[in-house]
């Protein structure tokens, strides 16, 4: 997989596409900022967003249950936990 590096307007992170599986995955690593730095990205992050097969995975140092609340119904999201103790969370577009 080949990863390559994308702008994303007002970000302060880099952020990287690439496909897997017939998806299109921009993601970002907030692991090394404090806040608000990881919800603003992330929140930039999900205006990449456009169709069903659009995914934002974003790393952070702990699961961001602020952004969930800021960003309500309109994405959905799954967590994991990674062995580094960060935790990996992708989101999609809930309505479509």
């Amino acid at each position: 997989m080949q990863k390559e590096l994308v702008e994303v307007a007002l970000s302060t992170l880099k952020f990287y596409k690439y496909e897997e599986d017939g998806l299109v995955f921009y993601e970002f690593d907030a692991t090394k900022c404090s806040p608000p730095e990881p919800m603003v990205n992330a929140i930039n992050g999900l205006r990449m967003l456009k169709n069903e097969n659009d995914r934002l995975v974003g790393i952070f140092f702990h699961e961001p249950l602020p952004l969930y609340e800021k960003i309500g119904s309109m994405f959905s999201h799954e967590a994991q936990e990674l062995q580094s103790g960060d935790v990996r969370v992708v989101f999609k577009k809930s309505n479509f």
